[in-house]
């Protein structure tokens, strides 16, 4: 028998989208920031909401509800960015994810942790790294790599938020698509 102290674990940090709870590796995530500015970026996908400005670094700003298929994020005052990072092209990048709230830090044996389901989640199985079972509730473990590859991010959409043909759910807050005119 194997004591609970030799089983591999991990840890993940949680977060909250659209009432879903949602964690990735711990080792990935860089820091939380509170909501703030972003500039629009023209011609980006839809899941692109802009760039901020952290510390003297643009940081490309992804609304990960859009981008996971669900409604944009609605702001409220738990909502905040969480920088990941990740290999593009060989490099390490910082990305924020728009997120509704942070949540805790998971620490998640191998047998807390179940394969994903091939039906039923709110996101692909393949951007799935599995379920955690905690308590009464699932947590979805994103494969964030996955999720933010350059080729899912274009995939997302193939308009972003500042092209006019945008559809009226990626449209501006009067209903009108962001365009030209919504620049600051």
């Amino acid at each position: 028998m194997i004591s609970e102290a030799s089983r591999p674990v991990s840890q993940y940090i949680s977060f909250l989208i659209a009432g879903d709870e949602y964690a990735v590796n711990i080792l990935r995530a860089r820091e939380i920031v509170e909501h703030g500015a972003t500039s629009r970026v023209p011609m980006m996908p839809a899941c692109i909401v802009g760039a901020m400005n952290l510390r003297g670094r643009v940081v490309p700003v992804i609304d990960l509800a859009v981008k996971l298929g669900l409604p944009p994020t609605e702001v409220s005052r738990w909502t905040c960015v969480l920088i990941v990072e990740i290999e593009l092209d060989g490099e390490d990048t910082r990305l924020g994810l728009l997120i509704d709230a942070v949540g805790d830090v998971l620490t998640l044996s191998e047998d807390e942790i179940e394969p994903a389901p091939r039906f039923g989640a709110p996101v692909r199985t393949d951007e799935l790294l599995g379920m955690a079972k905690m308590g009464d509730k699932l947590v979805m473990l994103l494969d964030i790599d996955r999720v933010l590859s350059p080729a899912e991010l274009l995939a997302s959409t193939a308009l972003g938020p500042s092209d006019p043909r945008a559809s009226p759910a990626l449209s501006g807050s009067h209903g009108a698509p962001v365009g030209e005119g919504d620049w600051p």
